[in-house]
């Protein structure tokens, strides 16, 4: 009974695999089985090996016995579920290696980098403001938010611009840690409901808190005016829900210097100006705005970055382009501790700034 090899291909290299000995007729069901299930091949060193077609699917043929001679290098395992999980867990972990290898070579300037934090009391809609402005869709169930960071990366007019945007919503009984996420803030998104006082008294303490801490960073003798957007949100309830005025807010807001914009998250009405706001606040471009420009695909970025795109590029990519770090993860705190004493100048001697 002859052996039969079968031969995956992925891109210009060929992989020979050894399969057990079976009659001729029993290889098309072994193709059919590659087609309509996934198979994790190991090689000697114990990477895990996938092989896609256009399609999606593995694509085999057959070879010919002389083949053999490489078959050496590679051998097929039926793998226990656990173990077979554990490939699709390092596989995973090479993918994420090398997405963030590519990222790393391609970092954005310290310039053009800029944090936004939300701040505001639960269920005022911070979380689906956030997924807005990332160009996701309103989410009704409500999830409770501890703690989310994302990462948006732009290409404008040939300048690489970075968003980081940390909701930290779950940070309000804990001064320490926002303390910290205010410090290394550069513009803040403080949202309340206009339904709920309470929030709304909740966001004139953090613009308390965030200018005095920022004051105490720099060392000014005057309070800092820290670049704050505020959103009244779920202004699409009915007006007789409504309990906090607009001339409440312009009274107590007004002397604050900050920017305030009445929103419906769920509506998206207001969005955009708020958008803007946080923009210009931050001193970055408007286009970073998700009406403003096209979302891409991460692949699609780095190709842009490191130059493959630049002699060919099509023309549904002209304009400006943003896409999202897959692998965004809030920095370490001894990060921002270490960020916190660079940009207050602090010395060993001297007291944490976020006690």
């Amino acid at each position: 009974m002859p052996l039969h090899t079968l031969t995956c291909r992925s891109g210009n290299r060929a992989e020979t695999l050894r399969s057990r000995t079976l009659p001729p007729g029993h290889i098309e069901n072994i193709m059919e089985e590659m087609n309509t299930t996934e198979n994790i091949y190991l090689s000697v060193d114990d990477i895990p090996e996938k092989t896609f077609g256009s399609t999606g699917h593995h694509q085999a043929r057959m070879a010919s016995p002389s083949a053999n001679k490489h078959s050496r290098f590679h051998r097929r395992m039926t793998l226990s579920p656990i173990r077979r999980l554990q490939c699709k867990a390092r596989a995973q972990h090479l993918t994420d290696t090398v997405i963030k290898t590519a990222f790393n070579q391609t970092l954005v300037k310290p310039r053009n980098c800029r944090r936004i934090v939300a701040l505001g009391a639960p269920r005022v809609g911070k979380t689906n403001i956030l997924r807005r402005f990332l160009g996701e869709e309103f989410k009704e169930n409500y999830e409770a938010t501890t703690e989310d960071f994302h990462t948006k990366l732009y290409h404008i007019r040939g300048q690489e611009y970075q968003i980081d945007i940390l909701d930290a919503a779950g940070e309000r009984h804990y001064p320490a840690k926002r303390r910290l996420s205010i410090l290394t803030g550069d513009v803040f998104l403080l949202v309340f409901s206009v339904d709920n006082r309470e929030s709304f008294r909740e966001v004139c303490e953090l613009i308390k808190e965030i200018n005095a801490a920022k004051s105490k960073l720099m060392k000014l003798k005057n309070t800092a005016k820290v670049p704050v957007v505020v959103c009244g949100n779920k202004m699409d309830l009915d007006p007789m829900a409504r309990v906090v005025s607009r001339f409440e807010i312009d009274s107590i807001l007004g002397g604050e210097g900050v920017a305030y914009f009445e929103t419906s998250a769920k509506e998206g009405t207001g969005l955009p100006c708020a958008f803007s706001a946080l923009a210009k606040q931050g001193r970055l471009p408007n286009e970073t705005s998700p009406t403003e420009h096209q979302n891409i695909s991460i692949h699609t970025y780095q190709l842009l970055i490191a130059g493959s795109l630049r002699e060919w590029r099509p023309s549904q990519l002209n304009g400006p382009l943003a896409t999202m770090y897959p692998l965004a993860r809030r920095p370490s705190f001894q990060s921002d501790l270490e960020q916190v004493k660079l940009l207050g100048g602090q010395n060993k001697h001297e007291k944490c700034q976020i006690q």
